[in-house]
């Protein structure tokens, strides 16, 4: 039988996205849902008020203070306790059938997380898995970025064919990350020093470290808003993404870490 799900959504500044994200939630249950949880980063726009007053059964984590996307998850991640934790972005919409599909796929596989297959509100599809980071997966990451962003009849068959199967993979986006609860805590969760961006990438890098198998599966499609937290995050978010970049590579490859660096200063970006 498949195990039962926590949902866990991290909000900032997002309320109308949350919104909709909990009312995509509230009309498509899971069948094996057991709670749904906002963690909500000292967001000054009403999020956790609407949250409240529109989804009464929800629960709300109001913290003083934005921590950051995973240090956020943490917080729900040591609340909760179903064997299954779906983490998702509040600018997404699930539609019917698709946590229950991911929760089949990940218990019929045995893998440790999976995500879907992510597609915008015209149905133009996400890059939304690849390869352990270096600099040339980087450089292929951007161009399936941009085919994905084509309009040519290739591009469109090349991301489709690219999209079109279930596989195992380095990472999936935390945009939308189904996780074994048991798995992610023996990882140790989110590593707190990625305040946004890679943190996901460095999770599934420590469950496969684990010895956990990470999937892709197109057979669930969710849709994701994507970068509405990122417009509202503004000029701060390339510092941000400058940051993670940095400690990831110093972490999980040192030796490209200096030629970052100066990468970095030679675009005149502020970095430590």
């Amino acid at each position: 039988m498949t195990p039962d799900v926590d949902i866990i959504i991290v909000s900032f500044n997002t309320r109308e996205d949350l919104v909709a994200c909990l009312a995509s939630i509230d009309a498509n249950r899971p069948a094996r849902l057991r709670r749904i949880v906002v963690v909500d980063n000292d967001s000054t726009d009403g999020s956790v008020q609407a949250a409240r007053s529109r989804f009464p059964e929800v629960q709300v984590i109001a913290l003083d203070r934005n921590v950051g996307f995973g240090a956020a998850n943490n917080v729900a991640l040591r609340e909760t306790g179903a064997p299954l934790a779906l983490l998702l972005n509040s600018d997404t919409l699930v539609p019917a059938g698709a946590v229950d599909t991911l929760a089949e796929r990940l218990t019929t596989t045995d893998a440790v997380a999976v995500g879907p297959r992510l597609i915008d509100r015209q149905g133009r599809p996400e890059i939304s898995f690849g390869p352990m980071l270096s600099p040339l997966a980087e450089l292929r990451q951007k161009i399936w970025h941009w085919l994905a962003g084509g309009d040519s009849g290739f591009a469109r068959r090349a991301v489709a064919r690219h999209l079109g199967r279930e596989r195992e993979v380095a990472w999936v986006t935390g945009a939308c990350l189904l996780v074994r609860r048991e798995a992610a805590g023996a990882a140790g969760f989110f590593d707190e020093r990625y305040f946004m961006y890679e943190e996901d990438v460095d999770l599934c890098a420590a469950l496969r470290a684990g010895g956990g198998r990470v999937l892709f599966t197109p057979r669930a499609e969710v849709i994701h808003r994507r970068g509405r937290s990122m417009t509202r995050a503004g000029s701060q978010a390339a510092v941000y993404y400058d940051q993670s970049h940095l400690a990831f590579y110093d972490k999980h490859a040192p030796q490209w870490a200096p030629w970052l660096r100066r990468w970095l200063r030679l675009r005149g970006r502020r970095i430590r």
